[in-house]
């Protein structure tokens, strides 16, 4: 299998904005430059929706108190379907996904006011490619990429420097198909992300059961491609499997990919960019079809999360292995329909649970010996919520 670079210029779309991260220790000058660390408890929480039925209009933006688990509502910043967000290391700029078809998928740059708790639209770019479900920062903050699940591909996008992104440098394009006729006839990539280190970029393809690794490119000019398309290099997961979202373990030398289809966890072995399968465990003993969704290693690094669709709606608990990573299954919660996505807060007391299908989000408390979750009752409702980030406030 091999992709090709489709070097394109895109037209930036135009959206309306009115008034959902990676942890990362260092804090600046003034309440603007203050960014996640594990001791922050004072959050911002950002929720990426679905608007397509017209029962939420964008961006949620929330203040969270990560010691008691309470929130209120802020703004909302209209967009069409912001399925997936990230921010930019600083914490100063917010990118989402417009999940749309053909024409109207895009890339969305806002501005993040901390004080105010408000987003400033700043521009959007079309993906070049339809149905982009993730989108990824390098740890520089100057390069951003869309993973496209219906067109395949990943898009490459320059950070100008008011945060408003470029017209896409280029689109990679994959092909191949998986053993499921149904699911898997064409490629389907549905998360992109930088190793821990950021030498590396890796993207999950749920249509042909691969992991796509590339190097990152550390000093971008214009017009040059973020990663070495020539580096690619290529792992499989297990057939049928549908690779969704991967996380890495804190220490740097674990992997743990999200079967979509198998509802099965694999563990690997993770050195210098290099995968070795050690392992793959079950999230569930349900009989029927499967829709694992969405991935987590706890911040201390001795448990993980995985949650479940379709069947026995919930998040899969998992206690990790200190001497070499691999998983055993301790517990099992149950949560509203349709689990698509949830986030543990920065000093690993809270686990919040977008549930979709009830349009709420659920907030955990984890007990800190066990790993297990127990309901708050603290519930958070917003219309069809599927993504979730925290900045610090």
């Amino acid at each position: 299998m091999k992709s090709k670079i489709v070097v394109a210029c895109l037209c930036a779309l135009s959206f309306v904005a009115c008034n959902g991260g990676k942890s990362r220790a260092e804090k600046t000058d003034g309440v603007e430059g203050t960014v996640l660390s594990p001791l922050t408890t004072d959050l911002l929480l950002l929720v990426g929706t679905y608007t397509s039925d017209g029962s939420s209009k964008g961006i949620y933006l929330y203040s969270f108190d990560a010691a008691t688990g309470k929130s209120d509502s802020l703004s909302v910043a209209g967009t069409d379907n912001p399925s997936y967000l990230t921010l930019s290391p600083d914490e100063k700029f917010v990118y989402a996904v417009g999940e749309n078809e053909e024409s109207n998928s895009a890339a969305v740059a806002f501005a993040l006011d901390k004080r105010s708790g408000v987003l400033r639209y700043l521009n959007a770019s079309q993906t070049g490619s339809p149905g982009p479900c993730y989108i990824e920062i390098d740890e520089a903050g100057k390069s951003v990429l869309t993973a496209n699940y219906t067109g395949g591909s990943i898009s490459l996008f320059r950070v100008n420097e008011d945060g408003s992104l470029s017209a896409a440098d280029a689109v990679i394009q994959f092909k191949g198909s998986g053993p499921d006729t149904v699911r898997q006839k064409a490629p389907h990539l549905h998360s992109v992300r930088y190793s821990p280190d950021g030498r590396f970029l890796f993207a999950t393809d749920l249509g042909t059961d691969k992991i796509y690794r590339y190097n990152a490119i550390g000093s971008v000019f214009e017009g040059q491609p973020v990663i070495s398309q020539s580096s690619l290099k290529e792992f499989s997961a297990p057939a049928g499997s549908g690779p969704r979202h991967f996380d890495f373990h804190p220490s740097g030398n674990y992997l743990y990919l999200l079967g979509e289809m198998s509802g099965d966890v694999v563990v690997y072995d993770y050195d210098g960019g290099e995968l070795n399968e050690k392992q793959v465990i079950a999230t569930d003993s349900v009989e029927g079809p499967r829709g694992s969704a969405d991935i987590h290693v706890s911040p201390d690094g001795r448990f993980l999360y995985a949650s479940n669709r379709l069947m026995a709606d919930g998040i899969a608990i998992f206690s990790i292995d200190r001497e070499n990573g691999t998983l055993t299954r301790i517990g099992y919660q149950l949560t509203g329909k349709h689990p698509r996505n949830f986030v543990i807060t920065p000093n690993g007391k809270f686990l919040l649970a977008a549930s979709r299908d009830e349009n709420r989000i659920q907030v955990f408390a984890i007990d800190p010996e066990t790993g297990l979750l127990s309901d708050t009752r603290q519930d958070i409702y917003v219309g069809r919520p599927v993504c979730l980030k925290f900045a610090a406030r």
